[in-house]
């Protein structure tokens, strides 16, 4: 079983997308997904509709604070943004630590219709992310869930 933490600042967006498809593409069986913020905000309203448009359903996820995990031994730790990466506190871990700073889609501004389209731009942003980070690092998982 391997243990994947997807970190970021508040586990409010990009984390949760990370979570949703993480879980979506990869074998419950055979990996554990896990997300966190260094605080914690909720999760956004909007993340969760995004991905419902996508047919995955985030509504039962919860903002998670990192302290919660310290006694998790992860095999990845995935950082979603640079200020989870910065702020992130140590823990001992063997795990392999990645990182990718994707924009924040809670700070879009415009029309409702507008903030939405980078909701979506991100959304896929981090969807392609996960499936080549599944590709390349979940080997055994290669040929199932996509």
């Amino acid at each position: 079983m391997k243990n994947i933490l997807v970190l970021c600042t508040g586990n409010s967006c990009r984390s949760q997308i990370a979570h949703g498809y993480l879980q979506h593409f990869t074998d419950a069986k055979k990996v554990t997904i896990y997300s966190a913020g260094v605080e914690t905000h909720g999760v956004n309203p909007k993340a969760i509709a995004v991905m419902k448009e996508d047919g995955i359903d985030i509504s039962a996820n919860t903002s998670n604070n990192i302290s919660e995990y310290f006694g998790v031994d992860f095999d990845y730790v995935i950082t979603v943004c640079d200020n989870a990466k910065e702020r992130c506190p140590y823990f001992p871990s063997k795990a392999v630590r990645l990182h990718y700073n994707f924009p924040d889609p809670a700070k879009a501004t415009g029309s409702e219709e507008e903030v939405m389209e980078e909701f979506r731009r991100v959304r896929q942003l981090i969807k392609d992310y996960v499936i080549d980070f599944r590709q390349n690092n979940l080997s055994e998982e290669r040929s199932s869930n996509l």
